[in-house]
């Protein structure tokens, strides 16, 4: 069996770290006058603006993007005028407060083939799913754009707790504008992702975050529960973020959530994602997948 530090009591304890304040050396944009960019908090999200992604929305507004929330079910009208939509571990109502098997889609036909169209006739969509049961619920939508989930966690067998380093210099953090930034001091070498889940892709993709060698994907029946029996598969050649072209739009997808929040877990408030002394270009990762979506990268 393989130990996870991070538990499910630990992650209920999840909350935003407000102290978190990254100096931008130089935003995309005037102060509210860039792109709009709408978190969606219409399917029991885990993730949201004023939540557990605080630091993600604070970060963007001081790039001078427009952050907005979306609470209503997805449609081409109700994006309209959005240059990005961002869905963070969205979630069917019935794994709200159950975390086990099955773990049926989010989304409706209707707004899978809303947000398909909307990406094709231009917008980007930053869709990010983290460890079981989070990846079932956005499966659908996924493969929509090719990508498709695998409803586990995803671990380094080699290592006791869930975080994952993604390096230049290993090959694991691919060759990307993303990567690259705008200039030298946006250049990211490292990236650190918080256990998650992975994915593999039916189209052609950017990798930007490919899984080591010695990566196993747990799957249990309910999240947190693992046991010698728990299925699990090897993790060689799955990624856990790519970058892709739909149409005329773009798309980012990741398989973790907590490397673009800035949280404290526990009670020993354990700093868990940007914030992370591990995680030191989390952040300028995180402006330049956005500066990627909107078109000035």
């Amino acid at each position: 069996m393989v130990a996870f530090l991070v538990s499910s009591t630990a992650a209920a304890q999840q909350v935003s770290d407000t102290t978190f304040n990254p100096r931008i050396a130089q935003p995309a944009y005037a102060d509210g006058r860039g792109p709009v960019v709408v978190i969606d908090e219409a399917h029991e999200n885990f993730h949201t603006a004023e939540g557990r992604y605080l630091a993600f929305a604070r970060l963007l507004r001081r790039d001078g993007y427009v952050v907005r929330s979306n609470k209503t079910p997805l449609t081409k009208a109700g994006l309209d005028g959005a240059r990005i939509l961002v869905i963070a571990n969205a979630l069917h109502e019935r794994n709200r407060d159950d975390w086990d098997l099955p773990t049926p889609s989010a989304f409706t036909p209707d707004e899978i083939t809303a947000v398909r169209e909307w990406v094709a006739a231009g917008g980007s969509l930053l869709l990010i799913a983290d460890h079981m049961p989070f990846p079932g619920a956005v499966d659908h939508l996924a493969a929509a754009f090719g990508v498709y989930f695998i409803n586990g966690f995803a671990q380094d067998s080699t290592k006791q707790d869930g975080a994952l380093t993604f390096r230049r210099s290993a090959g694991s953090l691919g060759s990307h504008a993303i990567v690259n930034g705008r200039s030298p001091t946006e250049r990211v070498d490292s990236v650190t992702s918080f256990t998650g889940s992975a994915f593999r892709t039916a189209t052609s993709v950017d990798t930007l975050l490919k899984l080591p060698a010695t990566t196993i994907v747990l799957m249990p029946q309910v999240a947190w529960q693992f046991s010698r029996l728990t299925p699990r598969i090897a993790g060689a050649g799955l990624i856990q973020g790519a970058a892709l072209t739909h149409g005329r739009g773009r798309v980012a997808v990741f398989g973790e959530a907590a490397m673009f929040s800035a949280q404290v877990a526990g009670p020993q408030r354990r700093p868990m994602g940007m914030n992370d002394p591990a995680a030191p270009q989390n952040a300028q990762f995180l402006l330049n997948v956005v500066h990627w979506l909107s078109g000035s990268l």
